[in-house]
């Protein structure tokens, strides 16, 4: 794998949200098992492979039929992890789910590194990043974090598509 530095060299899409939960009640949801079955509006099934921990891996499929890998690297108690996602033998994006504290509030921050157009010079993937690309992954990003959010308020598993449909994400 590439030195991840390469991953940061190119555009970013993020969303951060306040949860009013614990560090360790977000740090615990995100790290469980098959968690995105509970709480990402997107997922249709999310099968773990090797769980917990720095090397953790698990599949995620989408209501679309998109089935992804997740391969985590690096797994840092109730802070946050990294890891990479993308279909088998494709090329992947890198991703940082990072957990703060601002003032007396907690934070939820999901960033990522998409693989689309990575190794094209800036210049020619800025109109697609910026027109299309940032806009889906932020709304995407956006809905997830809000699933968390809910599970954490009400203990209830998310519906699917439960704050809007994704054009990516939710149709076959």
């Amino acid at each position: 794998m590439k030195d991840l530095k390469n991953f940061k060299k190119i555009w970013k899409a993020q969303y951060e949200m306040k949860i009013d939960s614990s560090i360790a009640s977000i740090w615990e949801i995100i790290t469980m098992p098959k968690n995105l079955e509970l709480v990402h509006p997107f997922c249709k099934s999310n099968e773990t492979i090797n769980w917990p921990g720095i090397g953790s891996k698990d599949i995620l499929i989408y209501h679309s039929g998109l089935k992804y890998i997740r391969e985590f690297l690096t797994w840092d108690k109730e802070k946050g992890y990294s890891l990479l996602i993308g279909e088998k033998n494709k090329d992947r994006s890198y991703v940082v789910w990072n957990i703060f504290k601002r003032g007396n509030d907690n934070y939820l921050k999901i960033t990522v590194y998409p693989y689309f157009l990575r190794n094209y010079p800036k210049f020619v993937s800025f109109l697609p990043y910026h027109l299309l690309i940032i806009p889906k992954l932020t709304e995407y990003l956006k809905n997830v974090i809000r699933g968390i959010d809910w599970y954490l308020k009400t203990g209830k598993k998310i519906e699917k598509n439960q704050f809007g449909k994704h054009s990516w994400f939710s149709y076959k």
